[in-house]
């Protein structure tokens, strides 16, 4: 009697299994992924202007020293070159006016040009104009320091390109520094849903300031190279044609002092209507 009651229990544990066993799971409906999700913004494709918010306030400088140098580099291009440090038409006129001893026609044309050459020219025949007993030793001196500082000022310029290569990237490690100290801080925040966020911040405003202060340092430098190079080809121009101008002047300043020249009375007129 017992072993058929449990026998019993045990098919009717089994009728009401069944059922269940025979019903088939539903799949879990698959939710589309909308259009502006995380996922989305991820491997969106970042522009400038999103990497300047990034970097924090101290890109701002650094965006403007790379605008000043790009102008630098553009003004450089154009204005140091052979035209200007001597024209070949100048140097016409230089060896013209000399070939006549006419040293205020030529002083009167260097007045009106811009080279480097005609400022050598314009301070030399003002000298000699004014102190007509100096001695050619005493005009070589005027003509040589003024050659000197025409050069000197030509590199002065292309220095600023150097200043900028070297301020830069410091520039940018202090926006280094600073992104770091903004991501170690939030560690140390009290709401823990927000760490993620401001480290990811300030990992990000490093780096974005470390990559833009490399960046306008290397443009600065590969530029202050470049013109470095091409002003000291240009300085060595400008020595040459200095030293021909000056033995250009010795012989007409010999030959005007032998007697060869302008008398006195009629140099003397014409400087005062010059």
């Amino acid at each position: 009697m017992k072993i058929s009651s449990g026998l019993a229990a045990l098919a009717a544990h089994a009728a009401l299994a069944l059922p269940l066993l025979a019903q088939t799971p539903k799949p879990s409906p698959v939710i589309p992924v909308q259009p502006g999700t995380a996922a989305e913004a991820a491997q969106r494709t970042l522009t400038a202007w999103d990497l300047i918010e990034k970097g924090g306030v101290f890109l701002w400088p650094l965006v403007i020293m790379s605008v000043f140098t790009l102008l630098l580099i553009l003004f450089f291009f154009f204005t140091i070159r052979r035209g200007g440090i001597a024209t070949s038409g100048f140097l016409q006129t230089i060896d013209a006016r000399l070939r006549k001893r006419d040293f205020l026609g030529l002083l009167s044309d260097a007045n009106r040009h811009s080279e480097s050459l005609a400022r050598v020219v314009q301070r030399t025949l003002d000298f000699s104009t004014k102190n007509t007993g100096a001695s050619l030793e005493a005009i070589r001196e005027i003509a040589e320091s003024e050659g000197t500082r025409q050069a000197a000022a030509l590199n002065q310029r292309v220095s600023y390109l150097a200043d900028l290569g070297a301020i830069a990237p410091m520039i940018g490690l202090l926006g280094t520094v600073a992104g770091m100290i903004k991501s170690f801080s939030a560690l140390g925040a009290d709401v823990a849903a927000s760490k993620p966020l401001m480290l990811a911040s300030g990992v990000s405003e490093a780096l974005v300031c470390t990559a833009a202060g490399l960046l306008v340092g290397i443009m600065a430098f590969s530029a202050y190279a470049y013109f470095r190079t091409k002003a000291g080809r240009l300085t060595a121009e400008l020595e040459a044609v200095t030293t021909q101008f000056f033995a250009q002047f010795s012989i007409a300043h010999g030959q005007s002092s032998s007697g060869g020249g302008r008398n006195p009375a009629r140099r003397e007129v014409l400087m005062e209507e010059f």
